[in-house]
């Protein structure tokens, strides 16, 4: 008969930001090892709060399931030697399958003959390997940043306080740290006592009583519909912050949702630098109207019941003020500081060792920027601009509010911008250039922006990559992934002609100046590469499919715009109702590319055609090539496509027709070279081939 699993680990309160994935760790062990151990069970739940982590896995199976598997070891050729004796390979082999040599045997595979033997073995209780299992569970356990404490080894996120493990009404006992494992826990530290749980069905409720709700979903409905039910009641419009609500949902264990207020005059200081100073020290929610402005109320989350639920509102107000004092003092202060000598500070400030200080990152974006607007053939109001802007771009780095509140910067410096008299559009795009800050985030609205935002992106990602450093695996410590990903956002919103290789090359440019570490031609391989799985997600987000994406990047990359409308019009035609008919042109279109790949040379002699078939095919080309890279030039790319469709026909009664390796080597290389031209257009379009038919 199966039972019920249930495991808790108590602890002192745990960071909010470790909580969940700590729970899911423990979830996954789990089950992991469950698996491992062939103990079947049905479903698993994992719950947490700042002060548990806990799993109750349904349906666990009281034993083991028996083993009856047949394993293949090494080749005949290593197990025997040559007077047919068992090798050391083949004896470790039976000893690690418990086995006896004379049981082992052979058996082909795929025209190879292998030892193999047959491993038995029958299971055992579930209850007689849980306790071992949660104890290596839980102590292989890693986090982000562990403690020790007492005289233990052990390291873990914070002091283990108490253990509750049952299965079904039975203590799993084991014991870490000197704590031993029970069928108690504890409620909440002021309103709850601790509870004896007499099975895991009734854990949630047990947990409840004592004032705790263990559920995460639970938790967080609770959060939201009560921040509802007040912004509703008040006829206020609620900011709530999905990574703000993330936090609360870990700092609470029985959430009430209050509200209080401040002082209006702080509602002259940017609304921005509210929000942030009220959501980073108090973890409070912003309370707005109905055209989105700043109200002088916020909205917090007690982890407790709403006894004097007043007095912890006024409790709070109280530290407010001090927050938002400060905030005002530094907005004030910094209004204080001219641009230039911000600007004069950032010479004092390290950017990276081998890659200078922030004004000299300050320079290179601003030779950057002025070398994409020249390509971009701006105006000169525009490049003016343009060069204003990335000149201060980065003053609201040495600004109090900015080293207060990192999070703030650009939007600190659009509103130090405009008070210091900038024109409108430089202060605007200060802010601009810093997006997008992150997935999801919109791109600069301007030109001015975007040109700037690319300037900098460019600059981190070149230096980076100019110095060795260019991401790998999880590894991305300068976010140079976002930056890329931004990059080409920027390019595909703004529809810049901006081919990839003129941002390289640009980059490069001013990066050669103050002289590199690698060479250009390295640096710019790296980057094409780095570059291409950007855009591959840009299109796989666009829910193209993957033989397409690998067919429109086979053909390349270089112009993001036309690399787009490839993919929508290839996907298109792939998925849509005259697929079949669309297939049919790809296959002549394969044919005419496989056979191009023979050819080395490109120059066609019209008086070795010996067919019709050659001349007619390679005159329809002829009146197609203009008209088709005209409408590649002009971002035309149906229209392109189409062109180059209509060259089906004719392939095919050329292959009809036409024995392209032919005995003479002349005509074999005059063919060839036909079919080479007709291939180099069609490459333009698509790697034809990397398409999937099912």
């Amino acid at each position: 008969m199966a039972k019920d699993l249930l495991l808790e680990i108590g602890l002192e309160e745990v960071p909010a930001r470790f909580v969940r994935g700590a729970m899911n760790q423990l979830k996954e062990k789990l089950v992991k090892w469950l698996a491992e151990s062939r103990i079947a069970h049905q479903d698993v739940q994992a719950y947490a709060t700042p002060r548990r982590l806990a799993v109750l896995v349904q349906g666990v199976e009281e034993k083991q399931a028996d083993v009856n598997e047949q394993v293949k070891g090494p080749s005949r050729k290593i197990a025997q030697d040559d007077q047919g004796n068992w090798s050391k390979a083949a004896l470790g082999f039976a000893r690690s399958q418990g086995a006896e040599p004379e049981q082992l045997y052979f058996q082909e595979l795929a025209g190879v003959e292998y030892v193999y033997a047959n491993k038995s073995s029958i299971g055992i209780d579930t209850a007689a390997v849980l306790s071992e299992g949660l104890t290596n569970l839980i102590t292989s356990m890693s986090f982000p940043k562990n403690m020790r404490w007492g005289s233990y080894d052990l390291k873990f996120i914070r002091p283990i306080k108490w253990l509750l493990a049952l299965y079904g009404q039975d203590v799993v006992p084991f014991e870490i740290t000197g704590v031993r494992s029970g069928n108690s826990s504890r409620g909440h530290r002021f309103l709850g006592a601790e509870t004896t749980v007499t099975e895991p069905a009734v854990y949630k409720e047990r947990l409840r009583e004592q004032h705790v709700i263990v559920d995460v979903e639970e938790r967080e409905q609770i959060i939201v519909a009560q921040i509802e039910q007040l912004a509703k009641e008040q006829n206020w419009e609620i900011a709530i912050n999905q990574d703000l609500l993330e936090e609360v949902l870990f700092l609470v264990e029985i959430p009430n949702v209050l509200y209080g207020t401040f002082d209006p005059e702080f509602l002259n200081i940017p609304q921005d630098v509210l929000i942030t100073s009220m959501r980073e020290h108090q973890r409070y929610f912003p309370v707005l109207d109905g055209k989105g402005q700043l109200l002088p109320y916020f909205v917090t989350v007690r982890n407790g019941d709403r006894n004097k639920i007043d007095v912890v509102a006024k409790g709070n107000e109280k530290v407010l003020r001090a927050r938002l004092s400060d905030a005002k003092f530094f907005y004030e202060e910094d209004q204080k500081l001219a641009i230039g000598d911000a600007l004069a500070k950032l010479e004092n400030i390290v950017y990276h060792e081998e890659l200078g200080t922030v004004a000299n990152k300050v320079g290179r974006i601003r030779a950057l920027a002025d070398l994409l607007a020249a390509k971009l053939q701006v105006d000169a109001g525009t490049a003016a601009h343009i060069s204003r802007t990335a000149d201060i771009c980065k003053f609201d780095l040495v600004t109090q509010m900015v080293g207060e509140f990192p999070e703030l910067q650009g939007i600190m410096g659009e509103d130090y911008a405009r008070k210091a008299g900038e024109n409108e559009t430089v202060a605007a795009a200060i802010n601009e250039h810093y997006q997008p800050r992150f997935a999801g985030d919109r791109a600069p609205a301007s030109i001015t922006g975007a040109v700037v935002s690319l300037a900098d992106k460019l600059d981190t990602i070149v230096g980076c990559f100019s110095i060795g450093i260019i991401p790998t695996g999880s590894q991305d410590p300068y976010a140079l992934r976002r930056q890329a990903a931004g990059v080409v956002q920027i390019i595909l919103a703004q529809r810049l002609n901006l081919q990839l290789s003129d941002l390289f090359d640009a980059a490069l440019e001013v990066h050669e100046a103050r002289g590199m570490k690698r060479s250009a031609d390295e640096v710019r391989k790296d980057l094409t590469e780095f570059l291409a799985l950007r855009v591959k997600n840009v299109l796989s987000e666009q829910a193209i499919r993957y033989d397409v994406v690998d067919a429109v990047m086979g053909a390349g990359f270089n112009n993001l715009l036309l690399t787009v409308e490839r993919a929508a019009l290839l996907n298109a035609q792939a998925s849509g109702e005259d697929r079949a008919a669309f297939k049919l042109i790809v296959d002549a279109f394969n044919r005419v590319s496989n056979l191009a790949a023979k050819a080395t040379t490109k120059v066609v002699d019209e008086a070795l055609f010996a067919e019709p078939a050659e001349s007619a095919l390679y005159k329809e080309w002829q009146a197609v090539h203009a008209s088709f890279q005209q409408a590649v030039a002009g971002g035309e790319i149906a229209d392109a496509a189409a062109k180059l469709a209509a060259l089906k026909a004719p392939i095919n009664t050329y292959f009809d027709a036409v024995m392209v390796m032919a005995e003479d080597e002349k005509v074999r290389a005059n063919r060839l070279a036909t079919l080479s031209l007709i291939a180099e257009d069609i490459a333009v379009v698509a790697d034809y081939s990397k398409l999937v038919w099912s």
